[in-house]
Parts: C-alpha cells; sequence; structure tokens
C-alpha cells in the first residue's frame, strides 16, 4: 500500500443527514415532489448530477445550476454554524498520514471541501471532487483522479468508505477497500462483502497495521 484516500461525506463528517435534510426543504419549497429512492439515488453524485436529478426527476422549479447554487450555499452556511466533524475522524486522517500519503475523494462541492480542510487543518495535499472529473460515483473516476495526483497506481491504494455507491467507486478504481457503514443508510451487504470492514472511523489505523 502506498497511499490512503478518504471518501468525507459519512467518513470525515456526518453529514448525509444534512444534505438529505437540505435536499428535501429545497424541493418542497420550490415545488418538486420527493420520492422515497431519492437519497440514495443521489448519494454519490456530483453536483451537477444531482442538480439535474432534483429538476429532471424531481421536478423542482429550478435551472440544475440554480438548484445546485442554493442546495451548496444552504450546505455551507449550516457548515459554518456547527461543522458536522464525526469525532476522531480528523485524528485518524492525522495518523495515516505520519505513514502515507493521504487524500480526500469526494462528491461534495470543492466549496464544502475546502471548508471542512480549513476548519481541521489536516495535513492533505490533495483532494478532488467528483465535479472536477467525469462522472460521480458509483463510477471510478474521482479515485483515480485522486491516485493519479498522488503518483500513485490505484491497485497500491486504500480508500475509505462509507455508502454503497462510494464503495462500489473504489471497488471500481481497483483499490482496496476499507468500509464504515453508515448507520444512516446501510450500505448494499453484497457490496459490503468485497471491502474490509471497521466499525467506526477510530478503528482504521489498526485496520491498516498502524
Amino acid at each position: 500500500m502506498e497511499a490512503v484516500i478518504f471518501d468525507l461525506d459519512g467518513v470525515l463528517v456526518d453529514s448525509e443527514t444534512i444534505w438529505d435534510e437540505v435536499r428535501r426543504a429545497v424541493v418542497d419549497e420550490f415545488h418538486g415532489t420527493w420520492r422515497d429512492e431519492a437519497t440514495r439515488a443521489m448519494q454519490g453524485m456530483s453536483t451537477p448530477e444531482w442538480a439535474a436529478y432534483l429538476t429532471h426527476d424531481l421536478g423542482v422549479h429550478l435551472r440544475p445550476p440554480d438548484v445546485a447554487q442554493v442546495v451548496v450555499e444552504r450546505m455551507a452556511r449550516r457548515y459554518a454554524e456547527k461543522p458536522p466533524l464525526i469525532p476522531g475522524g480528523p485524528d485518524v486522517v492525522r495518523e495515516v498520514a505520519k505513514h502515507w500519503p493521504v487524500a480526500i475523494a469526494s462528491s461534495s462541492p470543492p466549496l464544502l471541501i475546502k471548508a471542512f480542510l480549513d476548519i481541521t487543518r489536516l495535513p492533505v495535499p490533495t483532494a478532488v471532487s467528483s465535479e472536477q472529473v467525469g462522472a460521480g460515483k458509483p463510477a471510478p473516476d474521482v479515485y483515480l483522479r485522486a491516485a493519479e495526483l498522488l503518483g500513485v497506481d490505484p491497485k497500491n491504494c486504500a480508500a475509505v468508505e462509507d455508502t454503497t455507491n462510494g464503495l462500489r467507486a473504489a471497488l471500481a478504481a481497483g483499490m482496496t477497500v476499507y468500509a464504515v457503514p453508515n448507520p444512516h443508510f446501510p450500505p448494499d451487504p453484497a457490496v459490503l462483502a468485497q471491502t474490509t470492514v471497521v466499525s467506526t472511523i477510530t478503528d482504521l489505523p489498526a485496520a491498516l497495521g498502524v
């Protein structure tokens, strides 16, 4: 193993439920109709992808760029009010970074990734948003790009994920995947079976052999 790449939402910040709350509110406010499958469908999507989903599939009366701006601005306010850091997450990144290069490969927009890094001041020189690559998760693009920026073969990387689409993306990239199952949105057991499961993020260093 030559590098460790972390997902952000659900792994280092407890933000999956906040994304859900904000998107539901926007759908209701702008005359869309929420669907039961919407939460899981959007997990891992890039910003352009979920914005198009809100407009075209859920019927929000805004253009995709406008709905993206509304949702991201509201998420940024929530981060500023009280960053939803997962206990122990930043400390784990610091510990792992003592042994391997680390990166973040996230479906969050760059603005929120930067907000997280500014708050935590973590030693993460490489952070990639799925906005900056061809497709969001479960496509492997964001993980492949992070490995490329690190100068490491994806097959020599460990990835840390929490949801079904994230796990699929890291597996598709050919990485060794460590799953920290999201308690709010448990991953597909069949996908989970292809990973090494750790109960909490604080168990990751031991699983990596640190």
